[in-house]
């Protein structure tokens, strides 16, 4: 039997809908963030959960909280979790930075794993915090069903490590809504198998 991870990201943020880099800012879910959160927790509250797992942020906690209630159980904070720091892009719409570090964003479009913004992070030391956390917690907990949630940018980088994508593509090529569902089967702590990408089913028709 396959150790199960519903690989989750966090329900929509005000700065989500206002296009904002976000990655390290401590920010709460929106009503919308929320009522996804819910939606999905209405999903899964007849699987069996046996633990569940969380970016220390706001928005990943109160995510967490919402699903792990209905299983009696209590979010664990894993802080290798959490989302790209975008360093003085912090706070600031797409099309802000696009105009004011024009030269900076074009380098960093190219290559997002290998380039990170001033005083931010890379993709490769995002991997290289939030892989290690994963492959414990599939070791923790073998042969059962664990729930992480996480973010947009660090959720892309790990399927696409799992996989064996070209990194250089993780933000062109995956897409991660919010409140979307992933779910991964963990043979062993470096062989995973994707069973549900990006699925939103839950609440995009509600």
């Amino acid at each position: 039997m396959p150790t199960r991870i519903y690989l989750v990201r966090h329900g929509a943020t005000d700065l989500t809908a206002e296009d904002r880099f976000a990655g390290s800012s401590d920010v709460p879910l929106s009503d919308e963030g929320r009522r996804q959160a819910a939606c999905l927790a209405e999903r899964l509250k007849r699987e069996k959960l046996d633990a569940v797992y969380a970016s220390p942020l706001r928005r990943t906690m109160e995510t967490a909280h919402t699903l792990a209630i209905p299983h009696g159980l209590e979010p664990i904070a894993e802080p290798g979790l959490r989302e790209i720091d975008y360093g003085h892009w912090e706070g600031l719409r797409r099309s802000e930075v696009e105009s004011t570090f024009q030269a900076e964003y074009a380098i960093w479009q190219e290559d997002p794993f290998a380039i990170a913004p001033l005083h931010g992070e890379s993709g490769v030391n995002v991997l290289n915090r939030a892989l290690p956390v994963m492959r414990r917690i599939v070791e923790r907990h073998r042969h059962c069903t664990v729930l992480l949630v996480s973010h947009k940018g660090t959720n892309r980088l790990l399927i696409s490590s799992l996989l064996g994508f070209d990194m250089r593509g993780y933000r062109d090529r995956l897409e991660q809504s919010p409140a979307a569902l992933n779910i991964l089967d963990f043979m062993s702590e470096v062989h995973a198998r994707l069973h549900l990408f990006n699925d939103v089913s839950h609440y995009e028709e509600r």
